[in-house]
């Protein structure tokens, strides 16, 4: 099947679904990526944190699917930043991908006690553009405040912010943020998997009444249906999964559309509760870890 794409705010095409591997064992990570781009996943999202940037390349590699058919996309890690450790870094990602250009290289993180940091890292990712080494570059995690900063100090506004978005987490005002200075909106734990509710007050979202009646209105299930929330707003998602089964249910979402009515609904069920970590606290002291060479 083909994947509709959206245009990012440098002309770049990225397809609208992508497949992340984030928490996915390197022992998973081939046979995962192999079945998702055999189900017809082309955009595959990894990070040099992951630990898996070798095993996606592989997977890449052996699938059969042309090299630029594959849109690739990884993340510089907090403990690589600087202008020229984040050129270095760069360098560890492409060779353990074993591809000589990125797609969409984003940092992870904003340090926001080490910002001076953070803008050098940004200003070795403009770099990198303009070498042609990558296609596109972002951010992930990044608020408002962080995003005010690096503007005002670089040239190039970020593609995308990859960030936490679900029904229960929705983050209205950076969503709206992003969106006004054309900045994709690329949501991770796009079904809400990172975030656990044990005040009893909140089931998972999988469980969720308000979800289900609509996943049973369109003989969807409520995963589906969070993914097509995200899609009929402007997002860009990132599913990830190592089920044969549900990788292949995630990328069944374009025979359908949400009311209006359905996706305020959706909106609704935000309770401001993030499940990772908040970005004010990201520190190289709490969250510093080695990247390996290639």
């Amino acid at each position: 099947m083909s994947i509709p794409t959206i245009t990012l705010n440098n002309g770049v095409e990225i397809p609208a679904l992508g497949f992340g591997v984030y928490q996915a064992a390197p022992e998973e990570t081939v046979t995962a990526v192999a079945t998702a781009l055999a189900s017809g996943y082309r955009h595959i999202d990894t990070a040099a944190a992951y630990g898996n940037e070798r095993e996606v390349g592989k997977a890449i590699r052996d699938s059969g699917v042309a090299r630029e058919e594959v849109f690739v996309e990884t993340k510089i890690w907090i403990t690589d930043y600087g202008y020229d450790q984040t050129l270095h870094a760069f360098e560890k990602s492409v060779g353990k991908l074993g591809v000589d250009q990125l797609d969409l290289l984003i940092l992870h993180q904003a340090l926001p006690d080490e910002f001076d940091l953070t803008i050098g890292a940004y200003q070795a990712l403009e770099k990198l553009y303009a070498d042609g080494r990558v296609r596109a570059i972002g951010v992930s995690n990044f608020m408002p405040g962080h995003l005010d900063r690096l503007l005002a100090e670089t040239e190039i506004v970020p593609a995308v912010n990859q960030i936490e978005v679900h029904p229960y987490f929705r983050q209205s005002e950076l969503l709206a943020y992003d969106t006004e200075r054309a900045i994709l909106n690329q949501a991770w734990s796009p079904i809400g998997g990172v975030t656990f509710y044990r005040d009893g007050k909140h089931t998972s979202t999988l469980e969720n009444p308000v979800v289900g009646e609509i996943a049973a209105a369109h003989q969807k299930s409520p995963a589906q249906v969070m993914l097509r929330w995200h899609l009929d707003q402007g997002r860009q998602v990132i599913p990830k999964s190592v089920t044969p089964s549900r990788i292949r249910e995630n990328l069944d979402v374009f025979d359908f559309t949400l009311s209006s009515d359905e996706l305020s609904a959706i909106d609704a069920l935000d309770t401001g509760v993030r499940g990772g970590p908040e970005p004010e606290a990201i520190t190289r002291a709490a969250f510093g870890i080695e990247i390996p060479e290639a």
